[in-house]
């Protein structure tokens, strides 16, 4: 990680994303029209890197060590309307227009579940695609 001036990363316009050390930014997914929240992925520098070059929104899979491109199996993309960098440049905002559900389950957000107490889940209704 490149070690930048708090002063610039914070109120500069230079683009500097703060990647942990295990070379990960976390990016988290809304939809550009409602912003609904979408999902939650990490991205590698090349994955943010493709995602500025494609327009659509790619990740690194922790699981499988490799890229992936939201949709590349399924067909449902992630169109890249907008990024947002918060104040630390150590987290991502990407405003997207979802093409089909993006949770694996077939609904529009992987936050489909509310914690009720201490153990239970309920359904949060119209997540449905």
């Amino acid at each position: 990680m490149t070690k930048i001036d708090k002063k610039i990363l914070e109120s500069g316009q230079i683009f500097a994303p703060q990647f942990a050390e295990n070379g990960l930014i976390p990016a988290i997914v809304t939809d550009a029209g409602d912003g609904h929240v979408l999902m939650l992925g990490y991205m590698n520098e090349a994955a943010l890197q493709k995602t500025l070059s494609l327009g659509k929104v790619t990740f690194y899979s922790r699981s499988r060590q490799s890229l992936w491109t939201k949709g590349e199996t399924s067909g449902h993309f992630l169109s890249v309307e907008e990024i947002l960098v918060d104040c630390d440049q150590d987290a991502l905002l990407i405003k997207s227009v979802a093409k089909g559900p993006t949770c694996h389950t077939n609904r529009r957000s992987c936050f489909y579940r509310r914690v009720e107490g201490d153990a239970a889940l309920t359904f949060v209704e119209n997540d449905d695609c």
